[in-house]
């Protein structure tokens, strides 16, 4: 394995390309079991049928764990993005659309999103008061069984040089709301500060899917608190400030 070009480098894991294959290198303290979940999750979302990366091995890179998987030639949407602002709107329409196709599909052994943000709820540093009042809120929502990728943005969609878009990184999927995955994308867009791209996003999805708008938003403090246990200070200070709104414009 020659490991000798890296591709992206993330908070806990770098990632080379080897040849026509990626590889995904964890920090030598990254659990073991999410790794292995995360190679689960990518293998089920697989046999769903949908345009990802298939998964060839897991495997132990100089005593770290280590996924291998297909390496896609490309671009990602957030560079064409970047390269071609005219065309944002376009490429934006095409993120809501490759995410409705992901909300299409059911993959019933995955985890279930309202179990996964209960736990995150649970271990954030809000008061007893406020977590509460998240809890019942997030039993309050609609049980849904829908593909949720959990982290769904411009720079994990990938179109090759046929034009055809994978869908990469699925190590936070579950299933559950569809609403859901949707108010972590918009907030994904205003921590990346791209408010303009977080509002045309929502006005896209809202109106593709057919679904009310506040609907959505009311999904944001919750996705915001589970989100908040990871990620940097400042990160989790921007979530934190959702968490108590309530009333939208």
């Amino acid at each position: 394995m020659k490991l000798d070009r890296v591709i992206a480098v993330r908070n806990n894991k770098t990632i080379y390309r080897d040849g026509d294959r990626c590889v995904k290198v964890f920090n030598a303290d990254y659990s073991k079991a999410d790794v292995l979940n995360e190679a689960l999750n990518q293998a089920r979302i697989e046999e769903t049928g949908l345009n990802i990366p298939k998964i060839l091995e897991v495997t132990m890179v100089d005593g770290k764990w280590a996924i291998v998987s297909e390496y896609i030639k490309g671009k990602t949407l957030s560079q064409l993005m970047e390269e071609d602002s005219e065309k944002k709107n376009e490429y934006l329409e095409l993120l809501v659309d490759l995410q409705l196709s992901v909300h299409e599909k059911k993959s019933p052994l995955l985890n279930k999103l309202k179990d996964k943000m209960s736990r995150k709820i649970a271990a954030t540093e809000l008061d007893a008061t406020t977590r509460y009042d998240l809890h019942t809120r997030l039993e309050g929502m609609p049980k849904h069984n829908k593909v949720c990728h959990g982290d769904f943005n411009p720079s994990n969609i990938i179109i090759a040089e046929d034009g055809t878009p994978y869908i990469l990184d699925w190590s936070h999927a579950t299933q559950g709301n569809a609403s859901a995955d949707a108010a972590r994308t918009y907030l994904l867009f205003w921590l990346n500060g791209d408010i303009d791209g977080a509002k045309k996003y929502l006005d896209l999805f809202c109106q593709k899917s057919n679904t009310a708008k506040q609907y959505v938003q009311k999904w944001m403090p919750i996705v915001a608190a589970s989100q908040s246990v990871k990620g940097n200070e400042k990160e989790r200070e921007f979530l934190l400030s959702w968490v108590n709104v309530v009333d939208y414009e």
